[in-house]
Order: structure tokens, then C-alpha cells, then sequence
């Protein structure tokens, strides 16, 4: 074995700084084989930021081929910075989800802050212009002594750089359970619009291009950004504060329009932002996808501190930077642009025929690495899993109710899941840009594209307590919900976008949730044609070896032809039919009822007939687009009562009378079981009977359950609840816990 070559003021390799690196000693010795000799300190910094979790898939990367990742809209699927769908007319949607965990968790407002920005650029790298935002956030007990502060940082930070930065926040979801205490969870996702003949990707081309740095100087924040985001967390969390980057909205704000500029004016070969990895990941990864060496220099790299190494500027996480290969005869061209926003521009290296990325500072080689090994080499296991136990079914009838159902549904509307996230979402700008259709506290959310007819409806969702029970179900609900959420506005579901969040995968209780997951998360996708075209994986969420919740967040997208012809949550006449649509046997495993009301988390959850989903999704749709049904509703968290209370409260004004459940199931069972595939549906009460045949000649499941009036909702044998009374409850919980008047 060759010695390193020597290097001014680096530290000897040991067996102790191989470990700080995130390296096994078998990764080592690989990357010892692979390069013929012993690296220098740079070197190994960046295998340790190509190697590691975050960026190399290697957990994964074996069960994420059972995705499916083509159809018929499919532009460009999971490899680039984020995916893009046809959504016709010339007009592409790009759209991609992932996480800032850990960093949230160390520094809340700066952990979410830049997860936005990070997902910003992925989205504008491509050439599209972000028109949405949307996030899912898991958070610990609400009577832990760190959550409050950690949703009121999260929260600011979102908002603080999405409204700064001119985009719309415009919907995704709150969850509480002590599983999170230690290892938040915050999960961004972008979209944005681009045109279809204009789409911008990060394999360079061609011999002897200038590579040229954008953006923000490179400081010393973030530097092991990637690596810490896998590994665990333990005693030293708080000491990894400074892997914690530093965002400024403003600035990607000139960096986004700069880069469209220039895009615009055919300046660019391949683009790839700085995000995981910094400059290395973003040079490797454009070397390698176009079959090219890189070369750098980074005495010409913009820096705001003085004295960085050539380690501390090829690991660095600075926000606002990217990287470009242009066209020589552009650069005059693009730098003016780019000097016009005031944003620094820089030629920093060019690319080069051998299979090398060469890095030099101050006339010393720091790095000379084969460029595709560094991904295509990094290590992929088969890591041993064990299926999570099945649990038997929970038998409606065993589970006494504690309650009558009126106090049920008062307790379950102003619990910390189920109550309104009015608190969350007011902090954040919903309607700038002006193409907001469906603002967040409905199904999904739904934002003009360009002046209209057409809408793109998005979500995010994902039942954590599904998922821990059974893995391969709760896999197959998170995408069903996704495409209920999306149905129930009337959009044509068309892809989604993943974030799998689990715990250390060399447990093989762990390896089996996220198996399990990607496995029910694949075949609801195939079934229902609904393609995954980009991701994330987060592992490694655990803290003193206590694992979050299995989360595989699904980020959905779909269209809506014309967003007039749309339906919303609320009631919005007195006197119209409310039909169920959808098959209810009280399914009680899992439910909320069971675990806010009863107290007990046990049972399988409900289990999840994808063609049942398909058909009645296809039916829903079809109602909203012939306009004869103006409100829907999917039944989700909390079952049947709580979305009616929903409707009643979006509504503001008008309650429902509603009908005896049917014989044989218990009346608590019927209004909070969580079985899949409902929608609550209004229809004027003269088409009532008539789309109750249609449901029946299409084999769908339809029954009459009431009618829309009144001040309160009735249900049978119960006290009237008043819609002002639910309203109260519903709005209550969130600005009170905030506020330190309880949990």
C-alpha cells in the first residue's frame, strides 16, 4: 500500500479519524483497494460525504428498485434533483420531498429554514419556477419539555424563509407522539413549473467546459451536514450544532432568478445545487453522470472567511450555491447576469477527458480520486431484516367505549392530531403569487398553473401508528391517502415524491419496517398508476437507541383540468344529501378513538383493498367533474365522525342530521373506525338517488347517511353538538398549548 502523499499541516489517517468520518473499518479497507494507497485528510472527507447514508443510498438502494418509477406523464424520474411529470400544454411540474431531521432538532429554526431552501433549489436547478410549498412535521410528546420550543423554531423557520423568499406554504400536516421526543421530523417538499422543452439536468457534457461556482461564499457552516444527518443522535447532540447550516431566503431569491436568466439565454450545459456534501457532492455527481473528470482550484472558490482548508471548503453545506458547466462562449454573458443580481461568479474548474476529480489548493494536489467510484463503488448492503409481527384484528365489540360518542368526537376534535393547525399554517405567506385555489385545512391543496383552467392539487401524508403495526399496510395507506386527499378535490392523481423516515437500519427489526414499507408503498403505486419520480431516505433516527415512528411521508401531485369545477370540505347548503361512499365495518386497530379516548395503541390497522381505492376514487372524481358534488370529504384520522365535524366546521354555519349506523356495527365503531377507501360526499337531494345507482351499477359501496341543516350535528341518540361549541374545541388546543397554558 502507497503512503499519502504529504500534505502541509494534515493530520496522520488513524483508526480514530476513519471513525469520526462515519467509515467502517471494511469501508476503509475498500477505499484503501480503491485507491491504491492511503488518502489525505481531504480525501477522506470527501468519501465520508459521498459514502454515507444521506448521500449513497447504501441501505436502500437495493429494495428502492421495487418503485415504480415510469408512466405515461413520467419526464424524468428518481436520480436527478427532483422529478418532473407532464402535465400537458407544453408545461412540466418538478417536485421533489426530503428531510432536515437532525439539524431541526439541534437548531430548529435554521434546520427547517434551510430544508426549505435546500428543496427550493433542487426544484429551480431544473429550470422550474417554485409555485408551492408544503411540509410534514412529527414532533414529540406535547408534554416533553423540548417540544414546544422545537414547533415554535420549526414553524418560524419555515415560514421565515418560504414568505422571505416570495413562495407559497400552502399545506401538509402536524403529528404528536413520544417516539419523536428525541428525533423531530421535518420533511419539505417544492413545487414548481417548468416547460417541458426546457428542462435543465446535472450530467455535464463535453471536454475543457468551465465549471463555475454561483451564489453565496462558502463559510464553515455545515461543514458534516451529511454525515451528521446519518447517525444516530446521542449525549453529543447538542455539540453538532455548528454541522448546522445557515440560510438567507434573500439571497436564493437573486439565485433563483439569476439561474432562470441565464437558463433562458441557453448559458448553461449542467447545473447541480450545493446541497448534501457541498461542493463535492455536486461536482462528483456532474462529473460522473456525463462520463467526465473534474478539476478544481479552489484559490479561485468565493469564501466569507479567511484561511479555509481545501477539507473545510469541500465539505462545507453553505446555503445559496451553485454549480454550472456553461458554454464557453456564454461565460462573458452569464457573468454579467449573475454580477446584475449581485451574486458572486466565479470559474473554478473546468472539466477534463480522464476519469478524475483532481482538487488543488495552493499548489498542492488535495484530492485525486476516480470520479465514478466515489458513487458507483460506495458500499450497497443486503442488510439482514426481520418482518414486523403481524397483530391480530381488534374486534369492534371487545372495546368498551369509555364515553358517549358526543364526548368522543368534543374530546377527539380538540386533541393535539386532530385539532386545526390554524397556529401553523397563518404563520406562513399561503397566498402570495396569487394562485392559491385551496388554502391548507382542507384534503389538499390546490394552486393555479399560470393564469389557469388548469390546477395542480398537492399533499402530504403518511399514519405513522399504520406503519409501526404493519409496515406493508401502512406502506399501501400512505400512498391510498395521498390519492384520496387529491381525489377528494377532484385532481387526476398523477406521481408522487417519497420521504422514508426510519430508524437505524443495522437493526433488523428496523430493516424490516422500512422493507415492509417500500414494498406496500410499491404496489400501491403500481396499482393505483401513480409513479414515484423522487425521494429521500432518512435513517438513522434514533437517539440512545430509541427509533422514531416508521414515517414514509408520500408527497402527491395530480390535476385538475379546470380549478372552478373543483369540491371543497365545507357544507355549503342546508338541505342536500350527505352519501358515504365506501364500505364500513368499524375498524377500530390503530384508530385515535382507540388511542385518545380508550387509551390503548394495539391491533392491525385497517387494511387497504387497492382496487377498492381505485373505483371509488375514479367515482368521487367523476362526480365533482359532472359538478353534482360540490363538498367531499376522504375519512381518514379519527373516522367518519370527526370528517363530518370537519365539513360542519369548515362550513361555519350549517350541521347535519345524521341516521342510525347500520345493524351490526357498534354505533362507537361506526362513527370513529378508520376504515380505508371512504369519502363523505354531498349532492343536491333531488340527484341523491340517482348517483346512488351510478355507485351501484360502477360496484361501489354508497349509503344515504343524512342531511345537511341546522346549527349542530345530530347524530343518533346523542346530545346536539352545536357547530360553535366543535369550532371552539377544534381551534383551541393549538394556540393554548403554544402560549404555555398547557400540555
Amino acid at each position: 500500500m502507497k503512503a499519502s502523499r504529504v500534505i502541509p499541516n494534515e493530520p496522520k489517517i488513524t483508526p480514530e479519524l476513519v471513525a469520526e468520518h462515519g467509515l467502517k473499518p471494511d469501508e476503509y479497507q475498500r477505499l484503501l483497494a480503491l485507491i491504491g494507497r492511503e488518502p489525505s485528510l481531504t480525501e477522506l472527507g470527501i468519501f465520508s460525504a459521498m459514502w454515507n447514508e444521506h448521500c449513497s443510498y447504501k441501505s436502500s438502494k437495493v429494495h428502492l428498485k421495487a418503485l415504480p418509477t415510469t408512466g405515461r406523464c413520467v419526464i424524468q424520474g428518481p436520480g436527478e434533483n427532483a422529478g418532473v411529470i407532464d402535465i400537458g400544454d407544453g408545461l412540466a411540474a418538478v417536485f421533489k420531498m426530503e428531510s432536515h431531521n437532525h439539524p431541526s432538532y439541534i437548531e430548529p429554526y435554521q434546520g427547517a429554514a434551510t430544508g426549505v431552501g435546500g428543496i427550493l433549489r433542487d426544484v429551480f436547478t431544473m429550470g422550474a419556477r417554485p409555485i408551492a410549498c408544503l411540509n410534514s412535521l412529527s414532533f414529540g410528546d406535547p408534554a416533553h419539555p423540548k417540544t414546544r420550543r422545537l414547533v415554535a423554531g420549526v414553524v418560524a423557520g419555515i415560514g421565515g424563509y418560504g414568505n422571505s423568499f416570495g413562495v407559497p406554504t400552502v399545506g401538509g400536516s402536524v403529528r404528536f407522539h413520544n417516539r419523536y421526543d428525541g428525533n423531530i421530523l421535518v420533511n419539505a417538499m417544492a413545487v414548481g413549473l417548468a416547460e417541458t422543452d426546457k428542462i435543465f439536468y446535472a450530467a455535464a457534457s463535453g471536454v475543457g467546459m468551465p465549471i463555475v461556482y454561483l451564489g453565496s461564499k462558502t463559510g464553515r457552516d455545515g461543514i458534516h451536514g451529511a454525515t451528521m444527518a446519518s447517525a444516530e443522535f446521542g449525549a453529543d447532540a447538542e455539540e453538532k450544532r455548528p454541522t448546522v447550516q445557515v440560510g438567507d431566503p434573500f439571497a436564493e431569491k437573486l439565485l433563483l432568478e439569476a439561474c432562470l436568466e441565464i437558463m433562458a439565454k441557453g448559458c448553461v450545459i449542467a447545473i447541480q445545487d450545493m446541497g448534501a456534501a457541498g461542493l463535492t457532492c455536486s461536482a462528483v455527481e456532474m462529473g460522473a453522470k456525463g462520463d467526465l473528470g473534474i478539476a478544481l482550484d479552489l484559490d479561485k472558490v468565493p469564501c466569507r472567511e479567511t484561511g479555509m482548508s481545501a477539507y473545510e471548503m469541500m465539505l462545507s453545506e453553505s446555503q445559496e450555491r451553485m454549480l454550472m458547466v456553461l458554454k464557453p462562449d456564454k461565460e462573458a454573458e452569464a457573468e454579467a447576469i449573475f454580477r446584475k443580481w449581485g451574486l458572486d461568479f466565479a470559474v473554478v474548474g473546468e472539466t477534463t477527458a480522464g476519469m478524475r476529480f483532481h482538487v488543488r489548493q495552493g499548489g498542492d494536489v488535495m484530492a485525486d480520486l476516480p470520479i465514478k467510484e466515489l458513487g458507483d463503488e460506495a458500499p450497497v448492503y443486503q442488510r439482514p431484516f426481520v418482518e414486523t409481527p403481524k397483530q391480530a384484528a381488534l374486534d369492534p365489540r371487545s372495546v368498551a367505549p369509555p364515553m358517549p360518542v358526543a364526548d368522543a368526537l368534543e374530546k377527539l376534535v380538540g386533541s393535539a392530531d386532530l385539532c386545526s393547525k390554524r397556529w401553523v399554517w397563518e404563520q406562513y405567506d399561503h397566498i402570495i403569487l396569487g394562485n392559491t385555489v385551496q388554502r391548507p385545512g382542507g384534503d389538499a391543496a390546490v394552486v393555479r398553473v399560470l393564469d389557469g383552467p388548469k390546477a395542480l392539487a398537492i399533499t402530504t401524508d403518511v399514519t405513522p401508528r399504520y406503519c409501526e403495526a404493519d409496515p406493508f399496510e401502512g406502506g399501501k395507506q400512505a400512498v391510498a391517502e395521498a390519492w384520496r386527499n387529491l381525489s377528494a378535490v377532484g385532481a387526476k392523481p398523477l406521481a408522487v415524491t417519497d420521504n422514508l423516515n426510519f430508524g437505524n437500519p443495522e437493526k433488523p427489526e428496523i430493516m424490516g419496517q422500512l422493507v415492509g414499507c417500500i414494498r406496500g408503498i410499491a404496489e400501491a403505486c403500481r396499482t393505483l398508476d401513480f409513479p414515484v419520480v423522487s425521494g429521500n431516505v432518512s435513517l438513522y433516527n434514533e437517539t440512545f437507541g430509541r427509533a422514531i415512528l416508521p414515517t414514509p411521508t408520500i408527497g402527491g401531485v395530480g390535476l385538475i383540468d379546470d380549478f372552478t369545477i373543483g369540491a371543497t370540505v365545507a357544507f355549503k347548503a342546508e338541505g342536500s344529501a350527505i352519501l358515504l361512499v365506501g364500505a364500513t365495518q368499524g375498524w377500530l386497530g390503530q384508530s385515535l378513538y382507540l388511542r385518545d379516548v380508550c387509551g390503548r395503541e394495539e391491533g392491525a390497522p385497517p387494511p387497504v383493498d387497492l382496487a377498492v381505492e381505485k373505483r371509488n376514487g375514479d367515482f368521487v372524481r367523476g362526480l365533482i367533474r359532472e359538478k353534482l358534488a360540490k363538498t367531499v370529504h376522504d375519512v381518514s384520522d379519527g373516522g367518519l365522525a370527526v370528517a363530518l365535524a370537519e365539513m360542519a366546521i369548515a362550513s361555519g354555519r350549517i350541521g347535519a342530521v345524521l341516521e342510525m349506523p347500520p345493524a351490526g356495527v357498534p354505533a362507537h365503531a361506526y362513527w370513529f373506525g378508520e376504515d380505508q377507501g371512504r369519502y363523505v360526499v354531498v349532492v343536491p337531494a333531488s340527484a341523491a338517488d340517482a348517483v346512488l345507482s351510478r355507485a351501484a351499477e360502477a360496484g361501489v359501496s354508497a349509503t344515504r347517511i343524512g342531511v345537511t341543516g341546522g346549527e349542530a350535528l345530530i347524530l343518533p341518540g346523542e346530545r346536539p353538538l352545536l357547530i360553535k361549541g366543535l369550532t371552539e374545541r377544534f381551534e383551541r388546543w393549538f394556540p393554548t398549548y403554544m402560549s404555555g397554558a398547557a400540555g
